[in-house]
């Protein structure tokens, strides 16, 4: 079995919503064009009002720094900003993710933009599409260094509903240590409890006990005896889900108030 796939006992595999090759390739041509034209306009401009006055080292760096900056970092920002988007994703109806299926960060963006200068332009794209059709999420070699995929937000399937918390799990799952779960068995369990209704009673009990006893090993003290292993699963993710959004509410809070003190100016002055 694929880990980044659940499949029941009737052979069907259980979709993560990676995006084909085909999406992804219409997608990056997209965005290579309007990115070649963005440098193009601006080296020509630097030209304009700078090639008289440097010469040819400095012009040379001027060139690679613009290339740097023109396809590895404004590239960057915009996925950073937009949450995983580009002009050509949007066209195309892709957006990339975390493997958790979470937003991705200035880090993991820059990553993958950082690697497409040799994966995808200086190769033509030859090593990207190799990679991607070779892996089970259609990953180039910058989602794997990064650990995120593209995903299809048009003509997917619908969202899950959202995790639920047990009301009898909620005093041990509050106090209990849960250590962080790998990327793809957090996917995979929350993809099982969205699907779990549709699936045959069977298949569904010997998945819920497999993924049980793996989301187990992860937390500590056990849960209670008898708990059912989908209402194990269903607390420890919804838990997980509760710590992570109290994190980011204070880091937006300290940042917000880190702000306001650096812009205040000292000694109670007024800048009226």
């Amino acid at each position: 079995m694929n880990e980044d796939e659940i499949v029941i006992g009737e052979g069907v595999a259980l979709s993560t919503g990676a995006a084909p090759v085909t999406m992804r390739m219409l997608s990056g041509a997209i965005d290579t064009i309007v990115y070649f034209c963005g440098t193009m306009l601006i080296v020509t401009g630097l030209d304009a009002t700078l090639g008289q006055v440097m010469n040819s080292a400095a012009g040379a760096a001027v060139a690679i720094a613009t290339l740097v900056v023109c396809f590895a970092v404004i590239p960057a920002l915009i996925e950073t900003f937009t949450r995983g988007y580009s002009l050509g994703r949007l066209a195309a109806g892709v957006r990339v993710v975390r493997d958790d299926g979470g937003p991705v960060s200035f880090r993991h963006a820059f990553i993958r933009s950082f690697t497409a200068i040799g994966e995808i332009y200086f190769t033509f794209g030859l090593v990207a599409v190799t990679t991607s059709a070779l892996s089970a999420r259609g990953k180039r070699v910058g989602d794997i260094l990064a650990g995120t995929y593209a995903m299809r937000v048009r003509g997917a399937g619908k969202a899950l509903p959202p995790v639920m918390m047990p009301p009898h799990l909620a005093p041990w799952a509050r106090a209990a240590d849960i250590r962080r779960l790998p990327d793809g068995l957090a996917l995979t369990c929350r993809t099982f409890l969205g699907r779990a209704p549709g699936l045959r009673p069977e298949s569904r009990a010997r998945l819920g006990t497999e993924l049980g006893a793996a989301v187990a090993d992860y937390v500590s003290p056990a849960a209670p005896a008898g708990t059912h292993p989908e209402y194990l699963i269903a607390a420890v993710l919804a838990e997980r889900s509760r710590r992570e959004f109290g994190l980011e509410m204070h880091r937006q809070s300290r940042h917000t108030a880190e702000t306001a003190r650096m812009t205040r100016l000292p000694y109670g002055l007024s800048d009226s």
